[in-house]
């Protein structure tokens, strides 16, 4: 298996306590990796240095190889819904494009090839009928799979994605994982997410992150093992076939 992402000894603060204590990960091509942990655990900070939007305190972080920044373009970024601005005017085709940004030339606006990718992806993800849409008319589930579009607009070699599914119900949310599992035939993905119980069903290891970070793979992930990450007595609810059950039940 060939290294994708590579955290090597990594810490990280932003001037006060860590948030990141000597993390050490690897993520395979091809791998569905799940991150999870409480809020302030790291989890958002982990992307934002795979992205090169931050550098780590120490340790080392590797990208295909390269510094983050050096691989930027080969990663598709969806953020977290609820820090998405809606009322931006722009139509979901619009919005699509903008994930060739920096890929096509900056002069001339969008070639030919540019919009034959975004009706691809916008074909994949399901949302071509609403290409035409202003954003602010969209509901939840169909603005996620936009910024789903947006970023495999880049063609990329990896997608992270900063909960994709917050706020949204759970039909939309295994729509939505179940997309994600068709596009990990072609792509490494790293998902962040509060939903253990139900990511566990798609993901291959599930990395748990509280400051410092250990990975499971998903059959190994117990009621136990989240109680000790989240620090308090914490219900594992597995979603099946549209029913809940307990772990352990």
């Amino acid at each position: 298996m060939t290294a994708v992402i590579t955290f090597k000894d990594v810490s990280f603060t932003y001037g006060g306590p860590l948030i990141l204590d000597h993390v050490d990960l690897v993520i395979e091509k091809g791998e569905f990796l799940g991150v999870v942990g409480p809020n302030g655990g790291g989890k958002s900070t982990l992307l934002r240095l795979a992205l090169g939007l931050l550098e780590p305190t120490s340790g080392q972080v590797r990208v295909l190889g390269k510094a983050p920044t050096a691989a930027r373009r080969m990663i598709g970024y969806v953020p977290q819904f609820a820090t998405f601005k809606r009322d931006f005017p722009i139509s979901v085709e619009e919005t699509v494009l903008l994930g060739r940004l920096g890929i096509t030339k900056p002069l001339g606006g969008y070639r030919s090839i540019d919009r034959q990718i975004a009706c691809r992806v916008m074909a994949e993800t399901e949302i071509l009928d609403l290409k035409n849409r202003h954003i602010a008319t969209l509901s939840g589930g169909q603005l996620q799979r936009v910024l789903i579009a947006r970023a495999l607009a880049c063609e990329p070699e990896i997608l992270l994605l900063d909960e994709p599914t917050a706020n949204i119900d759970l039909r939309v949310e295994t729509d939505i994982f179940d997309l994600l599992k068709e596009i990990n035939d072609r792509t490494t993905i790293v998902v962040v997410s509060h939903d253990i119980g139900f990511i566990s069903k798609y993901v291959r290891r599930v990395a748990c992150l509280n400051r410092t970070l250990i990975c499971h793979s998903a059959s190994q992930i117990t009621g136990e093992i989240i109680q000790e990450l989240y620090g308090r007595p914490v219900r594992m609810i597995r979603h099946i076939s549209g029913q809940e059950q307990e772990a352990g039940s």
